[in-house]
């Protein structure tokens, strides 16, 4: 079966069920086309179907350069690296030897060895290598997940926070950091909830698509079952997360009245116009950030999170 041009792979990269041509939505770049997606008829997973252009973790929002208000949501920033922290070690208590792939700007590798962690971490980007250098003294290895080359038995503790859902095949990077990690070692995984209300509620335009460099966007019942199938045995999954949720369903709301999906989030990256329509359609919606939050908080208890965090040891 086909959707546009691209083909419906033969399976689902989560479960294992059948892939079904879906919808089009649009692509997280101004100036790209839509992209095609494909959905699972048995965990409601869905993959992208259109292919990642070779520069697309490296301009855009992805980009070089601090976001706008990046000193004022510092405090922030390190209140969700605690959070972090905390579910981490409950499982694997430091001082554990921990890996983070797809270390970003490298702040949560910084806070890791603040907290007692044999921290390290692997960036595929440029960008990242530069800024956690620039700003923590922190040398990240840069290369990406499927290319890393890490001893056998080597780390008591990984992290996958929002890395999974690039990887081509996610099966097959699951089954490579389950082989990195010790006997009983820990893997804690985040990634946005294709069954949450907010992904309910923003249908296409939803802000955690982020196409076409999401590559699978799994419900938390796809994400369980593959990491079942790769080896770990999942002991926590947490639906209520200050990360990304609150505001996710926010800009799930505002997003179905902006011309541009996601604009303040796109304005905060810089890759948007302050000159814009969509600008004082965004700051009459501010007021209803604490309803946003409210409601996210209610999916969550639900098990609708809009991103789910998952902490699964090597079985």
């Amino acid at each position: 079966m086909e959707l546009g041009a691209a083909a419906v792979p033969a399976a689902c990269p989560a479960c294992g069920g059948r892939l079904v041509a879906w919808r089009h939505a649009p692509a997280a770049e101004a100036d790209a086309a839509d992209v095609a997606l494909a959905r699972c008829v048995g965990c409601a997973s869905a993959v992208t179907l259109d292919p990642v252009p070779p520069d697309a973790h490296e301009a855009g929002d992805y980009a070089p350069g601090a976001p706008r208000g990046a000193g004022l949501a510092a405090p922030l920033l390190r209140a969700f690296d605690a959070r972090r922290l905390a579910l981490l070690r409950a499982a694997m208590p430091p001082p554990a030897r921990l890996l983070d792939v797809g270390a970003g700007r490298g702040r949560f590798v910084a806070a890791a060895r603040a907290a007692g962690y044999v921290a390290s971490g692997l960036e595929p980007s440029r960008r990242g290598v530069e800024a956690a250098r620039d700003a923590y003294g922190i040398g990240l290895e840069r290369v990406t997940l499927e290319a890393a080359r890490v001893e056998p038995g080597s780390i008591d503790a990984l992290t996958l926070w929002h890395v999974l859902e690039h990887a081509h095949d996610p099966g097959a990077a699951l089954r490579a950091v389950r082989s990195w990690l010790a006997p009983g070692g820990v893997l804690l995984v985040g990634v946005p909830n294709l069954a949450s209300w907010q992904a309910r509620l923003a249908g296409p335009r939803w802000y955690h698509l982020d196409l076409p460099r999401h590559r699978t966007h799994f419900t938390a019942a796809g994400l369980t079952t593959l990491l079942s199938d790769s080896g770990f045995t999942v002991e926590r999954t947490d639906h209520v997360l200050a990360e990304h949720n609150p505001l996710g369903m926010w800009l799930a709301g505002v997003s179905r009245l902006t011309r541009r999906p996601s604009y303040l989030y796109h304005l905060l990256k810089r890759n948007a116009p302050v000159r814009s329509p969509d600008l004082p359609l965004t700051l009459l919606a501010l007021p209803l950030v604490p309803v946003a939050a409210a409601l996210e908080l209610l999916g969550g208890l639900a098990r609708r999170g809009g991103t789910v965090a998952v902490v699964a040891r090597a079985a």
